[in-house]
């Protein structure tokens, strides 16, 4: 497995967990169960992808800006969840709020799947893709 898998098993489960988390409604403990574990997957993975993916591209005069951007986007998400938590779970800006989110999401893992792996690809050799891809893994897997 490269990172690049890594990362998008990860991105999958990131967008099921949205599209469940906006089918449930009001302040039940299903919508609060997702929530939960989409808050815990979204920090994992923002953890992981900035330590494991990001860092090392920082280093790299072709890829350092769109490093920083994607670091960037992690926090604009974080954000968005931070407001989740502080808004009624039954409140319809709970929901307004969650679809921003889903927006916000999968804007970020389109940027990544459809730019940012490609121009990393050119500048990561294929043992750093598959190291990578084992320390991203093993530390989701830890901390997840």
């Amino acid at each position: 497995m490269n990172i690049y898998e890594a990362i998008r098993q990860d991105h999958d489960l990131q967008r099921s967990l949205l599209d469940q988390l906006l089918e449930t409604s009001g302040d039940t403990s299903t919508r609060r169960t997702i929530f939960a574990k989409l808050k815990k997957e979204l920090q994992v993975h923002a953890d992981a992808e900035e330590r494991f993916f990001y860092v090392p591209l920082i280093k790299k005069d072709a890829t350092q800006e769109m490093a920083r951007h994607g670091v960037a986007e992690h926090h604009e998400i974080d954000e968005l969840v931070e407001r989740l938590e502080e808004t009624p779970f039954d409140s319809p800006g709970w929901l307004t709020l969650c679809k921003s989110l889903q927006e916000q999401v999968e804007h970020h893992l389109a940027d990544e799947e459809k730019q940012f792996f490609q121009v990393s690809g050119k500048v990561l050799t294929e043992s750093q893709k598959t190291g990578l891809a084992e320390e991203y893994s093993t530390y989701v897997e830890k901390n997840r």
